[in-house]
């Protein structure tokens, strides 16, 4: 089931992310693109069978097209007017064939002669949870965490964060993340109204589901 999720909400970060860089969609257009995602998200999350696929994959190629869609969403918040870093590169190529691990490995090489590379713990907190078949883990809250330190208004670390944790399943660690990226982010930032609404639909979510309240 984790891999499946994996998948679904890498797809969504990518695509929220073409929304807000590259189709520049307006305030109000955003907010709606924005809730549209998180309640599919939300409603796959009750519904949705994501480790049931209608026909079987083995499981490489599945795990190849989580990588791919994982690195896309990624590299899809970043002006590529400059070439990343050769670990980066190396280390994406690996995800894209669902090689999490080794991706790991060579950003965590990469970053000790680079430590404020935001995109490189980016990619680490991602690799880490890929690894781990989609569950955060504490290594993976790290990386984003280092991320967040280099940049705090950059989205990047909490929507990432958020997203991984709403795919586990962790509705109310999903909603804290998102609902902290909102208090910190400025009145205009292109996707604080998605976020807004994205929040709003969890705290529904929440309250209209007991086995949440208690988590």
């Amino acid at each position: 089931m984790i891999e499946g999720w994996l998948a679904v909400g890498a797809l969504a970060l990518a695509a929220f992310a073409f929304a807000v860089l590259v189709l520049r969609l307006p305030r109000d257009g955003l907010a709606l693109f924005g809730a549209v995602l998180v309640f599919g998200l939300a409603g796959y999350a009750w519904q949705g069978s994501p480790g049931q696929p209608a026909a079987p994959k083995p499981q490489l190629e599945r795990a190849s097209n989580q990588g791919e869609a994982m690195v896309e969403g990624r590299a899809a918040l970043f002006d590529r007017t400059q070439p990343p870093p050769d670990y980066l590169l190396t280390s994406d190529a690996f995800a894209r064939r669902g090689r999490f691990g080794d991706a790991a490995g060579l950003l965590r090489q990469g970053l000790e002669t680079n430590p404020d590379h935001l995109e490189g713990w980016l990619a680490l907190g991602l690799a880490l949870i890929g690894h781990a078949d989609g569950f955060v883990t504490p290594a993976a809250v790290q990386a984003f965490g280092r991320a967040r330190m280099i940049d705090p208004g950059h989205p990047g670390a909490d929507y990432f964060l958020g997203s991984a944790y709403l795919q586990s399943g962790e509705i109310r660690a999903a909603r804290a993340v998102w609902a902290g990226l909102v208090e910190r982010s400025p009145a205009d930032a292109p996707w604080r109204e998605g976020l807004e609404a994205e929040v709003a639909r969890l705290d529904d979510l929440i309250a209209r589901a007991p086995m949440l309240q208690g988590q």
